[in-house]
C-alpha cells in the first residue's frame, strides 16, 4: 500500500504497542513532535448536517486546536472523531490509523509543524507498526492540505518542546 502510494519508507515493527505519539517517539529515539498523529475528526459544516469524518496529521509535540479546525474547515462543528466513526471512515482502530489506505477517500489536513522534521513517523495500520516519511511525501500520498493546526502543547510538553 505505502510503495503503491509513493511513499519510500518500509513498515517498522515496534517492540510495543504505541497508541500515542510520546510512546511512539520513546520506542524510536525521535522527538515527540516528529511522530505524526492521525487523528480524526468528526466536522459539521451546518448545524443541520450530518458530522463528516476529517483526517489531521499532527505533530505529536501539540493538540489540535478545535477552533482553529472549524476555521480551516469551514465549519460549525469539530470534534474528535469516537471509535465506531473511526474504524467506519478508516477501517482502522484509534491508535494505529495510517494517513492513507482508508476506506472511504478522507480530506487531510497536514500539520505545518511537521514540516520542521527530516523524518517523520506515521502509524502503518496497527499500534505496533509505523514507517518513515517526510513532510513532502506525506503532503504527496494524502493529498492534504498543509495547515497550521496547532492549539496548546500536548499533556507533559511545553512550548520549548514545541518545533
Amino acid at each position: 500500500m505505502l510503495a503503491a502510494a509513493g511513499a519510500r519508507g518500509r513498515v517498522r515493527e515496534l517492540p510495543v504497542a504505541a497508541r500515542t505519539a510520546a510512546l511512539a517517539a520513546e520506542a524510536l529515539g525521535c522527538p515527540v513532535g516528529a511522530v505524526a498523529n492521525s487523528l480524526v475528526f468528526a466536522v459539521q459544516a451546518t448545524s443541520d448536517a450530518e458530522p463528516t469524518p476529517v483526517l489531521v496529521l499532527t505533530s505529536g509535540a501539540h493538540q489540535a486546536d478545535l477552533r482553529r479546525l472549524a476555521t480551516l474547515l469551514d465549519a460549525v462543528s469539530v470534534e474528535l472523531a469516537n471509535p465506531a466513526l473511526v474504524r467506519t471512515a478508516t477501517g482502522y482502530a484509534v491508535g494505529g490509523v495510517p494517513p492513507i489506505g482508508h476506506r472511504t477517500a478522507l480530506p487531510t489536513l497536514v500539520d505545518n509543524a511537521l514540516a520542521t522534521y527530516d523524518e517523520i513517523w506515521a502509524a502503518a495500520g496497527v499500534p505496533e507498526a509505523v514507517f518513515p516519511t517526510t513532510y513532502a511525501e506525506l503532503l504527496a500520498i494524502t493529498g492534504g492540505t498543509p495547515a497550521d493546526v496547532a492549539g496548546q502543547p500536548a499533556p507533559g510538553q511545553t512550548d520549548q518542546d514545541r518545533p
